[in-house]
């Protein structure tokens, strides 16, 4: 019993039990507020919340639907838990997405006939492997340089990140939309008077698997989620169990001292925009060869990303900056935007009223931070007490007693 209590009074698992009590108590305070918002509208907060609940969870489509909204949320989370770490606030998700879409998709369509070397291979699957680990290299790749060109600003131009990241996003919209109308236009579409820019439909051999962990049902729900949870298993590996991470984090604690430890600033910085660009891209990689199957748009940015580009920022902020955290951070906000069409039918709430409870969120989510770092130094600051003295004994007191 003395170990596990000696356990349960350490620090480190004090503060885990805060944060997740905080986290808890912003998500309430959030779906208060909401539910203030909701009865403004004449409706009941109740219903509406069991109707996003079954809307996100009711049906085996519905929790597959769930976790398919979740997986890009997942991916650029995950990225921007590595750039915030390093402190660089990368805003850029939108705009690495679709680039790492577009290199994806190139890599995706030009091996639509496996190469006869490739064909000889005698593994199971062989073919289908080998071309969607290159479609998703190459989204990592592209989504990095991409964020690595904003990286090379702040760095060594002192250009501010949240600018250049923003500004890129409007120049890989327009480089999407100049693609998807020209060397990238579906054959299919040229003739035609009112082409729809997009690309052609990819190969069997290029997608990624369906996996049915629900039932034998078809759902839309593909391995790109199973690539996710490795890939925060493994960022995680890279931010707290290597050197290059320790100097990453270090230099988003304090770059001046990170400079006075020998630190190359620069070069953290450069890395850690570097991998959060390829979290993304590879985000825009697996929603092509695992679920559209192409690179559509309408001409904004929103029409193939889902936003997710920025709900991934939300996502990484409610899961504590942490990739393991943001794996059920990504869930919760997939679960949120799935069950908004819910609400909107059942009890006619706008399902924008979603856009509203994850601004709330993350409110409610970054005013719990500031209490935890306030009262960590509260804490640090208070003087330790003196140790009181051992009770003596009685011998010694008698002694005392007859000086």
């Amino acid at each position: 019993m003395a170990i596990v209590r000696r356990f349960l009074n350490t620090s480190k698992l004090v503060n885990i039990s805060l944060n997740i009590t905080l986290l808890l108590l912003a998500v309430g305070a959030a779906l208060l507020v909401g539910s203030v918002m909701i009865m403004l509208m004449d409706a009941d907060p109740i219903k509406a919340y069991q109707a996003l609940y079954e809307g996100a969870f009711g049906t085996t489509n519905s929790r597959a639907e769930t976790l398919v909204k979740a997986t890009p949320l997942l991916f650029v989370g995950i990225g921007i838990c590595v750039a915030f770490r390093g402190g660089v606030i990368n805003v850029g998700g939108e705009g690495q997405m679709i680039i790492g879409a577009l290199a994806g998709v190139w890599i995706a369509l030009s091996l639509d006939t496996v190469p006869r070397f490739i064909e000889n291979v005698p593994i199971n699957d062989f073919p289908q492997i080998t071309v969607v680990t290159l479609s998703l290299l190459a989204g990592f790749v592209a989504g990095a340089l991409w964020g690595g060109i904003a990286g090379v600003l702040k760095a060594y131009f002192g250009v501010n990140e949240i600018l250049s990241t923003i500004m890129l996003n409007q120049i890989a919209l327009q480089l999407m939309n100049y693609l998807l109308n020209g060397v990238l236009l579906d054959p299919e579409q040229k003739d035609r008077v009112n082409r729809i820019p997009k690309t052609a439909r990819i190969e069997e051999h290029a997608k990624l698997p369906r996996i049915d962990w629900f039932s034998d049902t078809p759902t839309r729900l593909h391995a790109g989620l199973i690539v996710g949870l490795v890939l925060a298993v493994v960022v995680y590996i890279l931010l707290w169990r290597t050197t290059l991470g320790y100097r990453i984090r270090a230099v988003g604690q304090s770059d001046r001292a990170s400079r006075y430890a020998g630190i190359n600033v620069k070069r953290q910085v450069l890395y850690s925009i570097l991998i959060s660009g390829g979290c993304a891209g590879l985000a825009g990689a697996v929603q092509v060869i695992g679920l559209q199957y192409r690179l559509q748009t309408d001409g904004s940015a929103a029409g193939f990303t889902g936003n997710a580009g920025f709900n991934g920022i939300v996502a990484a902020l409610f899961g504590g900056l942490h990739p393991i955290g943001t794996i059920p951070a990504s869930v919760f906000f997939g679960a949120l935007l799935i069950g908004a069409q819910s609400i909107q039918r059942e009890v006619q709430v706008p399902a924008s009223l979603i856009t509203t409870l994850n601004g709330l969120v993350v409110i409610f989510v970054v005013s719990s931070q500031i209490f935890i770092k306030r009262l960590t130094k509260r804490r640090a600051s208070v003087p330790p007490q003196p140790t009181p003295a051992a009770p003596k004994s009685l011998p010694a007191l008698q002694e005392e007693a007859a000086k």
